[in-house]
């Protein structure tokens, strides 16, 4: 734990990080997801910016797979109280695209499949390592005394999944709250794409 909290610690250190992460910008992220999301938990925080650092995840190569499983969402899920779309993290370079605008036949499941696919496939690494931007995050949490239910006991947990580059699910008072369906997109694909249709 002491170790930890000690490469957290470190990585919370802005020398540490030039001019390479706007603090203005993630306390911006942050306290706009609180705001739209006042349900959320640290946990939820770290996916935001999880998903702004990694986009989609790994390279996806069985589109039937993803297309069945788009589907089996769409047909499963309920009303929302989500946007049609939303930016990840601070820096939006994904943007989270929320199922019922597919639901509502504002685009297609080939469209947002496609966008899906293809923006898994383009991600390439950042310059600042996931544990550095983590650090920043829970700073700017720290600094401005933002609130967050089990702030204390959510931190070392996430602290580790930060160190092992892991993602993690959405906190369940979140999910309960606010039933999230959507898929990641890379913002270029989705500004050029997806969001005249969106308007």
């Amino acid at each position: 734990m002491k170790k930890l909290l000690l490469i957290l610690a470190i990585a919370c250190s802005f020398n540490l990080f030039g001019q390479s992460i706007d603090t203005a910008a993630v306390r911006s992220a942050i306290e706009r997801q609180l705001t739209s999301y006042p349900e959320s938990t640290l946990q939820d925080v770290y996916k935001s910016f999880y998903q702004e650092h990694f986009g989609p995840g790994h390279i996806i190569s069985d589109t039937a797979s993803a297309r069945r499983y788009l589907m089996k969402e769409l047909s499963e899920m309920g009303k929302t109280a989500s946007p049609y779309f939303e930016p990840t993290g601070s820096q939006g370079d994904y943007v989270r695209v929320h199922l019922s605008a597919v639901a509502d036949s504002l685009i297609t499941v080939e469209q947002l499949l496609d966008a899906f696919v293809r923006s898994a496939n383009s991600w390439q690494e950042p310059t600042v390592s996931w544990l550095e931007k983590w650090g920043a995050v829970v700073s700017i949490i720290q600094a401005n005394k933002m609130e967050l239910e089990g702030f204390e006991t959510d931190l070392p947990l996430l602290t580790e999944a930060a160190q092992n580059n892991q993602a993690v699910h959405h906190s369940r008072r979140y999910n309960e709250a606010y039933h999230p369906h959507y898929r990641i997109v890379e913002r270029s694909i989705f500004e050029s794409e997806l969001k005249p249709t969106l308007k």
